[in-house]
């Protein structure tokens, strides 16, 4: 889902490098820590599927809805390029009041890969904001929904691939098993949405082994939509933003506008803060099947160069 900004660190070293590939000796070069550090995914596709970064989203909407994403780097690819992959699924459940959904998503990127599996449970609260409303009046609904995730984190790092004698900080794989706990908050009704998440609220503390240092990255985004005809809804733009703040990353920005034609269309584009534009197109089939492409273009001199993404979302309520 988006090209993944991990880059897997280790103290200095003079050893030799052997026969490995030019990706993996960029992630060598590009940052020296004391302990093996990890950065999250981005996503770009989280305002198609905004249950993959909150859990407060899961069963908001008329029915269940899985949803399959891929991404890869494939405009002058090498070796050890990164790729992402994830399945996820979510319902609703009471009427509506509650959701319950399970995630899997899988990053590799050189010789390092994250693999994360997640159950979401959500609750929401309904309210009219307009007061002394008669009882026979529409109105749009409100909702305010608080998310739990609870899961674990598979890493798997294998240093001795990358031929690097004679240094112990190299000689061995590492493979370790982190459980996680992720909260979210989501306020939606019909003309905007604003969300907060943040997917391992316990880091490192309960993982497998005691020399990782796991971050917690924190997701904000809100989004709002404007119909160009009140009453058709036939054109909506849909301008939207993301802030994600971790440890040891600069803080990224993301700003996107698409726009959809009769809910059956869709084309936009946005900027990422670290110079990178991103595209996509949307068509919806078969009134429960959705397709979406995307693609990020990267900065002129960026070392991991472009990606191409593909998502397929299903509907089970056929309203």
């Amino acid at each position: 889902m988006g090209y993944k900004d991990y880059i897997g660190t280790r103290g200095n070293t003079e050893a030799k490098i052997g026969n490995c590939s030019i990706f993996s000796l960029i992630l060598l070069l590009c940052g020296m820590h004391a302990a093996f550090a990890q950065q999250t995914a981005s996503f770009p596709e989280y305002n198609e599927n905004p249950f993959i970064v909150n859990p407060a989203y899961a069963g908001m909407g008329w029915g269940a809805q899985a949803t399959l994403a891929h991404s890869g780097f494939v405009d002058n690819s090498f070796e050890g390029s990164a790729e992402n992959s994830s399945l996820s699924f979510h319902l609703p459940l009471s009427q509506g009041k509650m959701g319950l959904g399970a995630a899997a998503i899988r990053d590799k990127i050189g010789v390092t890969t994250n693999t994360r599996f997640y159950i979401a449970y959500s609750y929401k609260i309904f309210f009219d904001l307009k007061r002394d409303r008669p009882s026979w009046q529409i109105y749009h609904q409100n909702v305010l929904s608080f998310g739990l995730t609870a899961g674990v984190h598979q890493l798997r790092d294998n240093l001795l691939e990358l031929g690097i004698a004679d240094d112990p900080l190299f000689a061995e794989n590492i493979h370790a098993s982190i459980p996680t706990v992720g909260v979210g908050l989501l306020y939606n009704n019909a003309d905007f949405y604003i969300g907060v998440s943040a997917p391992n609220v316990l880091g490192d503390k309960l993982a497998s082994r005691n020399d990782l240092q796991l971050s917690n990255p924190v997701y904000a985004y809100a989004g709002y939509r404007f119909y160009l005809n009140e009453y058709k809804e036939n054109i909506i733009l849909k301008p939207n933003l993301l802030l994600k703040r971790e440890k040891g990353a600069p803080l990224q920005l993301d700003l996107n506008l698409a726009a959809s034609f009769q809910n059956k269309f869709e084309i936009g584009a946005g900027y990422r803060s670290n110079s990178a534009v991103n595209f996509l197109a949307g068509i919806q089939l078969f009134r429960q099947l959705r397709i979406l492409y995307h693609y990020n273009l990267g900065a002129k001199n960026a070392l991991l160069g472009n990606t191409h993404g593909i998502l397929l979302s299903y509907n089970f309520n056929n309203n």
